[in-house]
This record gives C-alpha cells, sequence and structure tokens, in this order.
C-alpha cells in the first residue's frame, strides 16, 4: 500500500525514465517533460520551501492556471509534511484574502503579477502569510519572490526524504474550499488516504496506460480535475498536456490528439450543439442521411445496453453509420479520442445518448469535493442512461428516508478545517450526508434528482427539482442557459440565456430588425419563437412543472453568479434578480406581455 501520494508518484520515476509526462505550449511549440526532469522539479521546488522554512503541516496555496509548476508546487509541499490550499486564480481579492486567512497559509504561489496584485491588497488581512512566490515574472518590489530566487541551486536532499518518509497515509494533504453556492466557501480537510483511495478506486473503473493522454483545462483547484486528471493520470503513466487557457481548448485538442478528455457537461453539450446546428443548416438530403444513422445507432445503443441480441443487419448499419456518418466528430478532437468523463455537474440524458449512439463513449460519474471527487461512475459495459452509474469499489451509498444520499467509504474527508458545527452537521453516524437527493434501482445505478436545499416546493406543495428543468431548457438549439425559480410560488419562472450564435442566424434569416442583444431579445418575434420552443420542451410534462413565464437575458450568467465549473450560484441568481422575479408574478397588467413573460437587459 502506498505511504502518500508524492511519495507513491516519485517512486514511479525510475522505470519511466525518459517517458514524457506532462507537456506544455511555449509560444508556437509544445515543450516535453519528461519523468526524470519532473521528479527534479518538484525537489526544486521542495527545496525552496525547506529554505523558507516549511514545517509539517504548514498550509501552502497555489493560486494559479493549470501548468506544470501547479504539480511541482502541490507535490512539494506534501513532500515536504506541509498541505496544499488551492485557490482559483478568478477569484477575487476578497475572496482569495477569505480562503488564505481561514487556512492560515504561510506561503502561497501565484501565476503572475495580476494574481500578485490582488493578495497585495489584502495583506493587511493575512496576519500568517509570510512569502509570496511568483511564478512568472519579476517582483517590482520585496512583495513577492520570483521563481529564479526560490528555486534553490542545491537541495538539502537528506532533511526533504526525511520529511517524505514522515508523511503517513492518515495526515492531511490539502484543504479544498467548496464553491460556496449557497454562502462562505468550507475548508473541505481531505488526508493522503483519501486521495489515493479515490485513485485506486479509479484504476478499477477506467483504462488508463502509458499510451493514453489528456488534455488538463479545468481547474485543478477542483477536486474532479485534480485527482482524476493529475493524480490518477501520473500514477497510471498517461501524458498530461496543459491547456492554454480555457478560450484555447478546441485548437488544444487537434494539437496534442488526446485519448481521454474529462470535463464538465456545458464542453459535451456545446459540442452537442454545434454538431446540430451543423446539420441543420445542412441539405435535405444530409439530414436525411444524418438522423437515419442516427436513428440507428440510437436502435443498437438501446438493444446493448438492455443486453438484447442485436440483428446483424443492424449491427452491420451501425458500423458504416459510426465510420462515414459520425466518424468526423472525432476529428476536432484530434482523431484518437477513446471515451469522455463528465462531471461536476449532471449530464443532460439525450448528450449522453447522442455520443453513445455516435460511438464515443461517454462515462458520467458523481463526486463531491467531500468525497475526494468519485464516488460512482458510469464505465465500459456498465452504462445506464439517466443515472450516474454504480458506485466506486470501496465506498457505500444508502438512499436516507427523505432521499438524500449517504456515503461512506475511504475516501470521504474529515471534516470541515475550523468549522465543526458545519462538519458535525455533514458527519453523522458514519455516514457523510451529501445534501443531493437521488435514487438507487435494483442493480446498483445511481441517479440524481437535485440538491436537496435546491427542490422547490410550490405554493401547492408540489416537490420539483430545478435541474432536471433547466436541462431540459438547455437541450434546445436556441437556449443556452436556465434558472428556474419557483419556491413557495404557484407557478414556475424562468431566466432564459438564449443561443445568440443560433439566434442571431435566425434573425438574419427573418430579417428581424435589431442593435444587440438587449433589442434581439425585446424583438416580438424572437419572444414567440422562444415561448414556442418553451412549449415544446414541456409538452407532456405535469402542468405544476411546466414554466409559465420567463424573462429572456442578454447575457449569460457569469461572475459571482457562477462557480469555476459553470454552476449556478442560485442564492446569488436569486438575490441579484430578485426583483425581476417578483416581476414575473404580478398580474398581466404590470407591465407584463400578453403571452406571459416580462424582458429585460440584464447587462
Amino acid at each position: 500500500m502506498h505511504r502518500n501520494i508524492p511519495q507513491t508518484i516519485l517512486d514511479l520515476a525510475p522505470e519511466r525514465g525518459r517517458q514524457v509526462v506532462m507537456r506544455t505550449k511555449l509560444g508556437d511549440r509544445w515543450r516535453d517533460i519528461d519523468w526524470q526532469r519532473f521528479v527534479q522539479q518538484v525537489r526544486r521546488f521542495a527545496g525552496g520551501l525547506l529554505a523558507l522554512g516549511i514545517e509539517p503541516g504548514d498550509r501552502v496555496a497555489i493560486m494559479s492556471p493549470n501548468r506544470p509548476e501547479w504539480a511541482f508546487a502541490d507535490l512539494a509541499i506534501m513532500a515536504c509534511g506541509g498541505v496544499t490550499v488551492p485557490v482559483y486564480h478568478t477569484e477575487g481579492a476578497e475572496e482569495a484574502a477569505y480562503i488564505l486567512n481561514n487556512s492560515g497559509s504561510r506561503f502561497v504561489f501565484v501565476r503572475s503579477i495580476d494574481e500578485l496584485r490582488k493578495i497585495e491588497t489584502q495583506l493587511a488581512q493575512l496576519p500568517d502569510l509570510e512569502s509570496i512566490i511568483l511564478i512568472e515574472g519579476d517582483s517590482n518590489g520585496e512583495a513577492a519572490i520570483p521563481l529564479r530566487r526560490f528555486l534553490p541551486d542545491t537541495v538539502d536532499s537528506q532533511l526533504l526524504d526525511r520529511r517524505l518518509a514522515q508523511v503517513k497515509r492518515e495526515d492531511l494533504a490539502t484543504i479544498v474550499y467548496t464553491s460556496g453556492t449557497t454562502g462562505p466557501p468550507k475548508g473541505a480537510m481531505l488526508t493522503h488516504d483519501n486521495i489515493l483511495s479515490a485513485v485506486e478506486a479509479a484504476a478499477c473503473v477506467f483504462s488508463i496506460s502509458p499510451a493514453d493522454s489528456c488534455l488538463s483545462f479545468l481547474p485543478l483547484s477542483h477536486v474532479f480535475e485534480r485527482v482524476d486528471g493529475y493524480y490518477f493520470m501520473l500514477i497510471q503513466g498517461a501524458t498530461i498536456n496543459y491547456a492554454e487557457s480555457i478560450d484555447s481548448v478546441p485548437v488544444n485538442l487537434q494539437e496534442v490528439r488526446p485519448t481521454v478528455v474529462i470535463s464538465v457537461p456545458r464542453l459535451f453539450e456545446k459540442m452537442y450543439a454545434r454538431v446540430m446546428e451543423r446539420v441543420g443548416s445542412g441539405s435535405w438530403l444530409k439530414k436525411q442521411i444524418f438522423f437515419a444513422a442516427l436513428k440507428a445507432c440510437t436502435r443498437h445503443l438501446h438493444l446493448e445496453l438492455a443486453g438484447q441480441e442485436i440483428p446483424g443487419w443492424l449491427d452491420r448499419v451501425v458500423r458504416i453509420a459510426r465510420d462515414k456518418v459520425f466518424g468526423k466528430l472525432r476529428e476536432p478532437l484530434g482523431g484518437r479520442i477513446r471515451f469522455f468523463v463528465s462531471g461536476g455537474a449532471p449530464l443532460a440524458r439525450n448528450v449522453a445518448e447522442f455520443f453513445l449512439a455516435a460511438g464515443i463513449p461517454i462515462y458520467e460519474g458523481y463526486g463531491l469535493t467531500e468525497t475526494s471527487a468519485g464516488i460512482a461512475a458510469n464505465c465500459e459495459g456498465q452504462v445506464r442512461l439517466g443515472t450516474v452509474g454504480r458506485c466506486m469499489p470501496g465506498t457505500e451509498i444508502l438512499i436516507a428516508d427523505d432521499g438524500e444520499i449517504l456515503i461512506r467509504g475511504k475516501t470521504v474527508f474529515k471534516g470541515y478545517w475550523q468549522n465543526p458545527v458545519k462538519t458535525d452537521e455533514a458527519l453523522r453516524d458514519g455516514w457523510f450526508y451529501t445534501g443531493d437527493i437521488g435514487t438507487l434501482d435494483r442493480d446498483g445505478f445511481l441517479g440524481i434528482t437535485d440538491r436537496k436545499k435546491d427542490l422547490i416546493i410550490t405554493a401547492g406543495g408540489e416537490n420539483i427539482a430545478p435541474q432536471l428543468i433547466e436541462n431540459r431548457l438547455k437541450s434546445d438549439k436556441f437556449i443556452a442557459n436556465a434558472f428556474v425559480f419557483g419556491n413557495r410560488k404557484p407557478y414556475l419562472v424562468a431566466l432564459i440565456v438564449p443561443n445568440f450564435d443560433n439566434l442571431e442566424k435566425y434573425a438574419r434569416l427573418k430579417k428581424l430588425p435589431y442593435l444587440d442583444h438587449c433589442g434581439l431579445v425585446n424583438h416580438p418575434v424572437i419572444l414567440d419563437l422562444i415561448r414556442r420552443r418553451v412549449d415544446r420542451l414541456q409538452a407532456g410534462q405535469p402542468g405544476f412543472m411546466h414554466i409559465k413565464r420567463f424573462t429572456l437575458m442578454s447575457r449569460d450568467f457569469s461572475g459571482r453568479e457562477i462557480t469555476p465549473t459553470l454552476k449556478l450560484k442560485r442564492k446569488i441568481i436569486r438575490d441579484t434578480y430578485a426583483d425581476l422575479i417578483e416581476r414575473m408574478y404580478l398580474p398581466q397588467d404590470h407591465g407584463i406581455h400578453d403571452a406571459g413573460y416580462c424582458l429585460t437587459d440584464n447587462d
């Protein structure tokens, strides 16, 4: 059994030597980092921390986008017996200061002057912070230590090896702050044992080898990417390619040609929407071929998942369809993709069904920060649409009487840093209370309904999961995002963000005059279009689940309104747009359009 995270990873280096472990793009070229150099850099970073006086148990923060130095710093911190505290580089100054102060971080690694300036404005509130290490560029003063000065020429190897050997599996490895969708973030304490147990479970479920490579673009500050896209990939010997930025992901996918893509559902939903948009703009014949192929492949998928016999003729048709019709889906991904892994938020069923039918496996999983990521996952040979799969090895799942999902196992965290009240609420009688509502079918597949605290209870007493309705709305090509509300109200309302690329094409086709997004969403033809699309999407649903009124937004939710993994911060959105939401419950003679919606420019 492995002793700790850094020892587990560093011990792999001798047998892997010159094998490429990471790649990063500098200018127009991708630079390889082999295992030998990787270990050298981790030890140099550790040497720098030892020179600063790091002691076992010290908290050290990292505020940087994904890059090799993130991994060097992280493993070095833990090798010295320290505790890594990840901070999203997109956090505001006050939010970052809260995490640094709450964790009592002594040191912090920052990517550039941008992050440095955020921290400099908050230094008076950070009494425990002693040093800031600047990864890129030079500091114009004494506020930060540039990386070239931080990294020593020689490392006290005896001291480092002694520290590394003293780190036990049950020791604290990291404090990961939750995104705080309903309040201040809480620091989840994860041990080396928690994380290594999660990696060992993932290895039982997903087949990853040194022949594989991935593109790292989800924030490493998020436990999903950190455990599955970083530690798991390193230990299995895969190559990690660091995307230049989130905007460069489409280009980088074609350049690095990954075999595995780990992402939140938004990426896959956008890919699906682009495919459907291209099909919709194609000729009549191409549409007929595409949808006939999709129908055959979907039938094949359903028979396969049900374990039923597949007719030989259908098998042959599907092989041809996946090659000739859907083969081009792989081209934007580099052509080598083996499978997708989706997590961090619910994946729309129709999106999962489409990729599976097209021959690109997509495996949806479920996990939380407090469980070191994965609790359950679909995987090869074990897929059930509409679920997040069976529980991972070593994990137990129990559904409480009120439907809440309870978890027990070695991946469950120790508690919340300096927050015994919240810890006692979450950990009871050996079980972690997730706050999610779900179901287990007779074969052990877990279905997620929604967050317990997000459930809408209408004035009529109906319990409604808003995410299910929001995902249904987002499946439409003219709808990019949605927020559903209706707590203690007579009916549901929604804030709807249109897909402006598709909406503008529609407006040009219909020759609709408009000046900007605000003008576009206020146009009567557009209002009628979205109303008809919404009505079609909710046809067949119970009346209490229907959106009676909605507001079209002129921009997407952003900034404080979403988490770094693009989940809606429901309380903030509800408070920000409280007046607007209440207007949708006024009688029509209070300025509400006859068709039942009001409109706003929310820029």
